[in-house]
C-alpha cells in the first residue's frame, strides 16, 4: 500500500524546496507546475491556443503571452483552468496509480490549489508548507517578473495559510533553514516507511 501525499501551501512557502527534498529521499514525486510545462509543450497547446489565439511561440504555449490575456480577467482564468485542471488530474491519477504498481512505499503530488479546487484526490494525508507572512511576500517578491499587483491577484485566489494549516495532517515550517527543512523531510520519511513495513 502506497501512503499518498498532497502536498499544498501558499505562494512561496516553500513547497518546492520540500518536494525536492522527497525526492532526494528516493520518494516519487509529482510537481503540478512541472506538468504544466509540459502541456504546454504538448496536449494543451491545441485547445489553449483556440481559446487564447496568439499564445503560441514555436509550436508552445509562451506563458507570459496567456499570462496578459488572463491577469485581472478571473472568467479567463476560469476558462483557462477548465482546459488545463483535467488534463493535471488525469496526469495526477496515473503517476499515484504507477506509484502503487511499483509498490513505493510514499508518493508526494505538489498541488498548489489542493483545496481550492474541491477535487477529492484519493489522499492519505496532506502536507502544508508555512512561513510568516512578511517572509512570504519578501520571497515572493525576489521571483522574476513577480510584482505587488500580481502577488496580490494570487493571494486573492488561494485559501489563506491559517486555514491551511487547520486542514492539514503534517504542516512544515519553512522559516529556518533549508537543511531544517530537510531535516524534518527525512524524519517523515522515516516514520512513514517504518509503518509501511509494520
Amino acid at each position: 500500500m502506497t501512503t499518498k501525499l498532497g502536498l499544498t501551501g501558499s505562494i512561496a512557502t516553500g513547497k518546492s524546496t520540500v518536494l525536492k527534498a522527497f525526492a532526494e529521499l528516493g520518494v516519487p514525486t509529482f510537481s503540478s507546475d512541472d506538468y504544466v510545462h509540459e502541456l504546454y509543450r504538448g496536449a494543451a497547446v491545441e485547445p489553449v491556443e483556440a481559446a487564447f489565439p496568439g499564445v503560441t511561440v514555436d509550436g508552445a504555449i509562451d506563458r507570459q503571452r496567456l499570462s496578459g490575456q488572463v491577469v485581472g480577467h478571473p472568467e479567463r482564468i476560469k476558462e483557462l483552468e477548465a482546459i488545463v485542471h483535467p488534463l493535471v488530474r488525469a496526469g495526477i491519477k496515473q503517476f499515484l496509480a504507477d506509484a502503487e504498481a511499483a509498490g513505493d512505499a510514499i508518493a508526494v503530488v505538489d498541488i498548489p490549489l489542493l483545496f481550492e479546487n474541491g477535487v477529492d484526490w484519493g489522499l492519505d494525508g496532506v502536507i502544508v508548507t508555512t512561513v510568516d507572512a512578511t517572509e512570504q511576500r519578501r520571497r515572493a517578491l525576489a521571483r522574476p517578473g513577480m510584482t505587488v499587483d500580481k502577488l496580490e491577484a494570487i493571494l486573492a485566489r488561494q485559501m489563506p495559510q491559517a486555514e491551511k494549516i487547520k486542514r492539514a495532517t503534517y504542516i512544515f515550517d519553512t522559516s529556518g533553514t533549508i537543511e531544517a527543512t530537510r531535516d524534518e523531510v527525512r524524519r517523515l520519511v522515516q516514520r512513514l516507511r517504518t509503518k509501511t513495513r509494520t
